[in-house]
């Protein structure tokens, strides 16, 4: 369960992951707290928000290309350095006593370029900390420090706010940023494993795009992901509206469920990191326990009843993510990383643009448990649907009823009939994973061939 933890860089890398996370969730509920109380109003927390956002749509896409072209080193110290400094401007903002928001409005933007800029390179690096065989339990641990992370940096932050103010929580997520740099530059160079960087050909915001396009169950994934973070992961959403509305728990309702959810989070990360690897059968299975799960929420009654059920959905949430996010960078070209990981980026980013707005409306018009009823029918067809096209796109002509079973791991796939083999030329099959191991190796930069099957 813990054998990234093997590895010297990735224990300090662990370690500064923990301190970041604690130090970004004390600076979101600082910022939203200064934000309220200078305005009063809830409408200034969300067009911060949507500053923070809107970077991440138009930037990632540059992030990552800068990502694949240039060394991961320099330019993470680079956005770790900058996020320090915006974090120390926040809290010159909080201590000089201003009631104007416009100069926070301008550091949440400023932030949210650089994250979108900085954010593929943070993934790229990650995944040089390990060796292929740790990465998916590299991916499913940080899902674990991550909810522990915001569990810490949230009490704190309540705790904080009303000793010192909101300037304080923007001091020390200062402070984490640099003991990042710290524990990057302390790395043992010796110990990392670089990917190899994009050719001259290869690079560029069309390249990748070019690469995206044309690997097709990569776009079932991402498409897949859209669906289920846009209409079942606006959690934050459907826990307030229940709480408010038909449960009746009011503000202490939604506290219980919040630490519910951080539990689940925490036990779905715990799951991933015990397994050997992170298969497609996994993926659907954990796709299927959430879309259901949000169906039943809608209907089981009383609040002990909902938090029963959405326990186990927020630990499938985390191994869904865990799982995709392996799947993608395993199975993809790791000149390509950092484009494969804006792009996710930029899912995760318009799926809580679109899927936000969308379920609060629906909660308004319908009512909280039927638009939780509804959306959890709809994300269960979309996967469903989903798994048959990553069947066809990895090569299968398969009925519904053995979809589920191709996606078990196997590189072929046995049936009581005889099936035809698609031909070489048929486009949708992704390109080889991107590590040395079971998998042939990948060709060197610059050299073009054919797709092949991803491992499940």
């Amino acid at each position: 369960m813990l054998r990234a933890l093997r590895n010297h860089n990735y224990r300090l890398w662990a370690g500064a992951d923990f301190l970041s996370v604690a130090g970004t969730w004390m600076q979101v509920l600082g910022v939203n707290w200064l934000l309220l109380s200078i305005s009063h109003s809830a409408t200034s927390l969300g067009f911060g928000l949507f500053l923070q956002s809107v970077p991440t749509l138009l930037l990632a896409f540059v992030g990552g290309s800068l990502a694949d072209r240039l060394p991961a080193r320099p330019l993470l110290l680079t956005g770790q350095a900058l996020h320090g400094l915006l974090a120390a401007a926040l809290a010159v903002i909080a201590f000089s006593g201003t009631q104007s928001l416009w100069p926070i409005y301008a550091v949440a933007l400023l932030g949210g370029v650089v994250s979108a800029l900085d954010g593929p390179t943070l993934g790229r690096f990650g995944a040089e900390v390990v060796g292929p065989e740790d990465l998916s339990n590299a991916l499913a641990l940080g899902s674990v420090i991550s909810s522990a992370g915001r569990i810490v940096g949230m009490g704190l932050a309540g705790v904080l706010i009303p000793l010192t103010g909101a300037g304080t929580l923007f001091l020390l997520n200062s402070l984490s940023f640099v003991l990042v740099m710290v524990t990057v530059l302390c790395m043992r160079g010796g110990e990392m494993h670089p990917l190899p960087r994009a050719a001259a050909g290869e690079t560029g915001i069309a390249a990748g795009l070019r690469y995206i396009g044309r690997t097709r169950w990569l776009l079932v994934l991402l498409g897949l992901a859209f669906v289920l973070g846009a209409l079942g992961r606006n959690y934050q959403v459907t826990m307030a509206s229940m709480s408010d509305g038909p449960l009746a728990a009011g503000a202490t309702g939604y506290g219980i469920l919040s630490v519910v959810f951080a539990v689940g989070a925490v036990l779905g990360g715990l799951y991933a990191a015990s397994r050997p690897s992170l298969t497609f059968r996994i993926l659907f299975a954990a796709a299927l326990l959430t879309s259901v799960g949000q169906a039943v929420s809608g209907v089981v009654p009383g609040l002990v009843g909902f938090a029963l059920v959405l326990l186990p959905i927020a630990a499938g949430a985390v191994v869904l993510d865990t799982t995709v996010s392996t799947r993608a960078q395993l199975g993809t070209e790791p000149s390509m990383r950092g484009r494969v990981l804006a792009a996710q980026s930029m899912v995760g980013a318009a799926s809580g643009a679109v899927g936000g707005p969308l379920l609060g409306m629906l909660c308004d018009t319908l009512g909280p448990r039927t638009a939780l009823l509804l959306a959890g029918l709809v994300t269960t067809a979309v996967t469903c649907a989903a798994a048959v096209l990553l069947a066809r796109s990895l090569g299968h002509r398969l009925p519904v009823a053995a979809t589920i079973v191709a996606l078990r791991g196997s590189r072929r796939i046995r049936r009581a009939t005889p099936l035809r083999r698609p031909q070489a030329s048929r486009n949708g099959r992704p390109a080889a994973p991107s590590r040395p191991g079971p998998a042939p190796a990948p060709a060197r930069a610059g050299t073009r061939r054919p797709a092949r099957r991803t491992r499940a």
